[in-house]
């Protein structure tokens, strides 16, 4: 793809952010003390500025344009289905929503083949939730303290990170425990095996405490990503489902940022060998390109509900702009193996790229993921593995990190940073010197974050 030509416009960009500020409320802000970049255009892997900066997007937009910005098979197709039927009603059949619907099913695990609309990742979670608890007819439901399921009331008191504090006035039976996490330990285990069976004993220790006829569903992230891109250890998932068979638990696995390409399969479950009851999913399903998420439900618990109605529903449920991008993207992906690209792009270039910082930056004290899900883990001091800046650190505790986030600005570079980590994220269908030219950019941050090592 030719780089487009970026035309400077500096009076533009002022009003654009003008206008932000006099009438855009951001989420996760307080108002005053954000400064949004004034973004003028994105193509491919990049995206720049009004003042004619350009960045390398390690983000991939909140993890989700899997396929980089601006695809013109994706465009084009929002564009055809706006010119034959804009939008219509949930209720009814239509093309371009049955053939997402296939699409996503064909790729599912297991026979995870009904697929229930959403807006987004959170809805999705919302309804999956609500499923379980009918199928079940019970109402706990267990969730990880590192997680993130969404900001609707369900989802954000699943979520374990801090956003939930604030409106955690608990929906009812909302019960979280420990998953693994090797390198912060909360089990004291000191290889992936211990790690893995620890976690399952102590998982159903807290099932016997809460009362296995109570729980309705256990929701985790195949990987889970906002909190730390922590891989979990061989067994672990499939420990889960054999726990969720023995007590008639409903296993929803929360696919919403690891499914659709992005660690190197279709679903980050495969790399597992586990099919969940419900997979949620949004983002990368049509690349964020129109809001679109969704739960794929198996044939037991869709039976459920084929005479009894199911309560719940949204007025834009199966969007066609947003199936009609579904099917573009998926066929992108197939078509242009974006898949097979992003288990390429893990295995030989980020995989050993970041590993071979962290042999060289006193402040990497792990790296971790697969395909193009990577997270480093920041540190002040590598043996003691304290964290570079404190849990949920603010103001002048997060100046370190802060410090990191704007060198990696300055070197064309667009960072995920949260907490104490770095994520490189890219899209899917980055190339190989796209990523070269990350790690490079994230080699010159890291000597910043490295000023604050002890």
């Amino acid at each position: 793809m030719t780089p487009h030509v970026i035309e400077p416009d500096p009076q533009a960009g002022a009003a654009v952010k003008a206008a932000d500020r006099a009438h855009v409320f951001h989420s996760w802000s307080a108002q005053g003390l954000i400064d949004p970049l004034a973004v003028a255009g994105a193509e491919g892997s990049y995206f720049w500025d009004y003042d004619g900066n350009r960045y390398l997007d390690f983000t991939s937009g909140l993890v989700y344009t899997n396929i980089g910005y601006q695809h013109p098979k994706v465009v084009a197709a929002i564009q055809e289905q706006a010119g034959k039927l804009a939008t219509f009603a949930p209720a009814f059949a239509v093309d371009v929503r049955s053939e997402a619907a296939r699409l996503i099913a064909e790729r599912t695990p297991g026979d995870l083949d009904k697929i229930f609309f959403t807006n987004g990742g959170a809805e999705a979670v919302e309804n999956a939730v609500r499923m379980a608890r009918l199928h079940t007819g019970r109402t706990k439901v267990l969730s990880a303290y590192r997680s993130y399921h969404g900001a609707t009331s369900t989802a954000i008191n699943l979520t374990g990170d801090p956003r939930r504090w604030a409106s955690d006035n608990g929906s009812a039976g909302v019960v979280r425990f420990w998953a693994p996490f090797l390198y912060r330990s909360p089990f004291y285990a000191t290889t992936e095996a211990e790690e893995s069976a620890r976690a399952l004993q102590h998982l159903e220790d807290t099932i016997a405490f809460e009362g296995p006829a109570t729980i309705a569903a256990i929701i985790l992230e195949t990987v889970p990503g906002t909190a730390g891109i922590m891989t979990p250890p061989p067994g672990y998932l499939a420990g889960v489902r054999e726990i969720c068979d023995k007590y008639g638990i409903v296993f929803i696995l929360d696919e919403v940022m690891a499914g659709f390409g992005r660690t190197g399969k279709w679903f980050a479950a495969e790399h597992f060998d586990v099919v969940p009851d419900l997979m949620t999913f949004a983002k990368g399903v049509n690349s964020g390109y129109v809001p679109l998420g969704g739960v794929a439900i198996n044939a037991e618990i869709a039976a459920t509900f084929d005479k009894r109605p199911y309560p719940g529903g949204l007025t834009y449920s199966g969007h066609p702009l947003a199936c009609a991008a579904a099917v573009a993207t998926i066929n992108v992906m197939a078509d242009e193996k974006v898949v097979e690209n992003a288990a390429h792009i893990g295995e030989t270039v980020l995989g050993p790229g970041l590993r071979e910082l962290a042999e060289r930056h006193p402040s990497v004290g792990e790296v971790r993921g697969m395909g193009v899900f990577w997270a480093l883990d920041l540190v002040k001091n590598k043996e003691t593995r304290e964290p570079l800046v404190p849990y949920n650190a603010a103001g002048e505790a997060n100046a370190p990190m802060a410090a990191f986030g704007a060198a990696a600005k300055k070197q064309g570079l667009w960072p995920f940073v949260n907490m104490n980590r770095t994520h490189a994220v890219p899209a899917c269908n980055v190339s190989e010197a796209e990523a070269k030219e990350g790690l490079a950019a994230l080699d010159a941050a890291l000597s910043v974050a490295d000023e604050h090592t002890a």
